[in-house]
């Protein structure tokens, strides 16, 4: 008995006139939308907007495509691996690793106090590795140069092997800079950028939409006036009248709206930042190879001056 009497209250809390307006006012506006579509209503009869109101709603139509369209690049910068060489093989690789460190360990747990033999303790996987171009080149730098410096022996100082030292040496900064980098532009652009598409513009086309809706009942009230009944022209004037209203101001908020988005500093202020973030990046990594580069050079120049004299003999 309760449960009916609360039913029969939320019931009577509903006004069913106004729900029913507010149908009737869709189902007019859809078939007006569908009319427009297939060319059944003449250009005159179609409520002009604004000339201000049409041109901010290009301009925001602009702003927001050069939003995605840098987004759709900048996005990379979510995923340090974006300019590594061989960073799938390698992740099946570690993955394989993991399964068979954790599979081992589980066996390993669970096998205590049993009389199976258990596995040994396995080895724990080796840690990530940030997978990066600078890393990548540092690592195999590094790792050709100590197995140079290796077959030479301790006696002796391959030239090639120091080279490739000094090589490793300036990627290692450079890989710092890299990961310097990306978070900088994550933090100081991708993340307000993003917020600007998915908040201020988002929030200016909802509006616009709103608008366009409005207008739609607005000439969907006007042809049911024009072909209203004797009787029913009265009400449906006021129709007209009340949608004229709405329609007005739901353009001046889009408007506003629009206005406010165009004249944000921030889309500005967050390509300065990420134009900084790269400067230093690039700035970094001038000045290690620069670095190291000159003394390669004289590496090179000295080997090739060694390579001469044993053949002038």
């Amino acid at each position: 008995m309760d449960g009916w009497n609360k039913i029969s209250s939320s019931l009577g809390s509903i006004n069913f006139a106004s729900a029913g307006t507010k149908l009737s006012k869709g189902f007019n506006s859809s078939v007006q939308a569908t009319k427009e579509r297939l060319g059944q209503v003449a250009p005159d009869e179609i409520t002009e907007l604004p000339q201000e109101y049409k041109d901010l709603e290009a301009r925001v139509d602009a702003l927001r495509a050069a939003h995605l369209s840098v987004l759709k690049i900048t996005k990379v910068y979510d995923s340090e691996s974006y300019d590594y060489p061989t960073h799938i093989q390698e992740s099946l690789s570690e993955l394989s690793s993991s399964i068979s460190y954790n599979l081992t360990s589980f066996a390993a747990t669970n096998l205590k106090g049993t009389n199976l033999p258990s596995p040994a303790a396995p080895a724990p996987p080796p840690p990530a590795q940030h997978k990066t171009l600078p890393h990548a080149l540092l690592r195999s730098a590094a790792s050709a140069s100590n197995a140079i410096q290796a077959a030479a022996g301790p006696a002796k100082e391959d030239g090639l092997g120091r080279a490739l030292a000094l090589y490793a040496s300036g990627w290692e900064k450079i890989a710092l800079a890299r990961l310097e980098q990306d978070a900088a532009a994550r933090e100081a652009f991708l993340a307000p950028w993003q917020t600007t598409l998915n908040t201020s513009i988002a929030v200016a086309l909802k509006a616009r939409q709103a608008v366009r809706v409005s207008r739609l009942e607005l000439d969907a009230a006007k042809q049911t006036l024009k072909n209203a009944a004797p009787a029913k022209q009265e009400h449906a004037r006021l129709e007209v009248e009340n949608a004229e209203d709405d329609l007005v101001q739901k353009t001046e908020v889009a408007i506003t709206l629009m206005k406010t988005v165009l004249e944000n500093p921030e889309p500005i202020k967050n390509l300065n930042e990420l134009a900084k973030a790269q400067l230093l990046f690039f700035s970094s990594a001038a000045e290690a190879l620069s670095t190291v580069q000159g003394e390669i050079e004289e590496l090179s120049v000295a080997a090739e001056g060694e390579y001469r004299k044993s053949r002038d003999h």
